[in-house]
């Protein structure tokens, strides 16, 4: 098959197996696509939401509310009460039980505040004595008043650059049940909005907090709905006007509204440990962002894996059609060029000897009675003699010269850029190596010699007429004697 036939249908193959397989695979991504968004509508309010609500729920009373229970158990601590009962004489131990509390829960701060001393112990030490007239003190007097057993505040932390914090503070009772003092530990507002700023991008929701009267009272570190920011009032923000009016009290539901044509789904969960409003809000826009960019890298996905497919047909193919050419270019004996191979080979280099002007000279050589070795010995004998004989050969070489099996127990060498006299002097080498070859045949050590003839290339000559008078100058080396080298005159 000529070689452009050959490309041609190549590349027909290739373009009819891409367009099959980009077909399928566009056909099969589409249709999960639209399949995908139309569960997602369907169960984005009555599913999704309600289950993500579930979770950022349980994740809160995991990472948000552990420091309530770590509070609640410091309340209750025997060795906190014992040591305030027992009068306080040291500050060295409550000072590393609150060190201890503080490192082992990964808390920001830790303290106790006694009643009856009134010093505000931490993790440092003694930080200073609580005073009635001191407003930065005023929350240790509400704690002292309130009937509930603990409160939330969010509060500068002296012990820490005044750092803003989530105090959970516990009232401590005795034994007896009289109030003894306050105990607790503290989160930093950065690291809860860390938390908060962390569910958002795990469930890809947008999640908020407000109080009782609708205030927003944490955010992620980029804000709210819109923007919106700490205090700012539900009421203030575009869709969510009538929202308050709506707020289950303390249930949880579903709602909805529009922003700038954007619909917005909302789940409303109260939070009765904190006494907030937990929002998770998810747009339709984000819900199909995801299986937009599924559909994305399957498209991709399915791109990369055509072009892998097409590639390795390609190569597959190609290889094939190299090992073919090399088929019917190579002796399998020899491994040499066969005279398909040689008519390629020497087109080229008569090519370059026009071109350039250079010399070029051929050579054919001839196996002297190797008819009687066949006979002798066999023809399995006689292959092994051609074999070892072509590896003598190439190996005497240059790496440009083309050496070829020209049929039976002949070989053609055409010498590029040689005159006549360095390729005699080549020929007498390879004719005296031949000689002084020895080839082990069943059990004995034969000699074989080699008839060369050998011709230059003249300008304005053909292939065909090169040819013809090396064949006539090994024709007188055979009946001169063999074993030797004629030149055409």
């Amino acid at each position: 098959m000529p070689l452009s036939t050959s490309r041609k249908a190549q590349f027909t193959l290739l373009l009819l197996l891409g367009t099959l397989l980009l077909g399928g695979f566009l056909a099969t991504s589409l249709a999960s696509y639209h399949a995908s968004r139309e569960s997602i509508r369907h169960n984005i309010v009555n599913t999704e939401l309600p289950l993500t609500s579930d979770n950022i729920y349980s994740e809160i009373q995991k990472d948000l509310i552990r420091p309530t229970q770590i509070a609640s158990m410091m309340s209750r601590d025997t060795f906190l009460r014992d040591w305030a009962l027992a009068g306080e004489l040291d500050p060295e131990p409550i000072t590393r039980y609150l060190r201890e509390i503080q490192d082992h829960y990964g808390t920001f701060t830790s303290f106790f505040i006694s009643e009856r001393t009134r010093t505000y112990y931490q993790a440092k030490g003694v930080l200073k004595q609580v005073r009635e007239d001191e407003p930065r003190d005023a929350w240790y007097f509400r704690v002292r008043q309130m009937s509930e057993p603990y409160e939330i505040s969010v509060d500068p932390d002296m012990a820490n650059a005044d750092q803003l914090t989530f105090f959970i503070n516990f009232k401590v009772f005795d034994y007896e049940e009289r109030f003894i003092g306050v105990a607790g530990v503290g989160l930093t507002v950065d690291a809860v909005v860390k938390l908060v700023d962390d569910y958002q991008r795990r469930y890809d929701r947008s999640i908020f907090f407000t109080d009782r009267s609708g205030l927003l009272v944490l955010t992620g570190a980029d804000g709210g709905p819109m923007g919106s920011r700490r205090g700012q009032a539900l009421n203030t923000i575009d869709g969510l006007e009538n929202l308050l009016f709506e707020l289950p009290r303390p249930e949880s539901g579903n709602f909805s509204y529009q922003e700038h044509g954007r619909g917005h789904f909302l789940n409303v969960r109260y939070i009765p440990e904190l006494d907030w409003y937990l929002f998770v809000d998810k747009h339709e826009e984000g819900a199909l962002a995801g299986i937009r960019k599924s559909l994305y890298l399957n498209l991709l996905i399915c791109t990369l894996i055509t072009l892998a497919v097409l590639l390795l047909v390609y190569l597959a193919t190609r290889r094939y059609q190299r090992r073919i050419a090399a088929l019917a270019t190579t002796d399998s004996l020899t491994e040499l060029p066969n005279r398909r191979g040689f008519d390629i080979l020497a087109a080229q280099a008569l090519q370059e000897a026009q071109r350039d002007s250079s010399p070029l000279c051929a050579v054919l050589l001839d196996l002297d009675n190797f008819k009687a070795l066949n006979d002798a010995h066999g023809h399995l004998a006689g292959d092994d003699v051609l074999r070892r004989f072509a590896r003598q050969l190439r190996g005497s070489l240059r790496q440009a010269d083309i050496l070829c099996r020209w049929g039976g127990e002949e070989f053609i060498l055409l010498l590029k850029n040689t005159d006549r006299n360095a390729a005699h002097e080549l020929a007498e080498k390879l004719r005296q190596q031949c000689a002084e070859q020895r080839y082990p045949v069943a059990g004995e050590a034969l000699q074989v010699t080699v008839s060369l003839g050998l011709s230059q290339w003249q300008e304005g000559e053909t292939l065909h007429d090169l040819l013809g008078r090396t064949d006539r100058a090994l024709y007188r080396a055979k009946q001169a004697g063999r074993d030797r080298v004629c030149v055409d005159p």
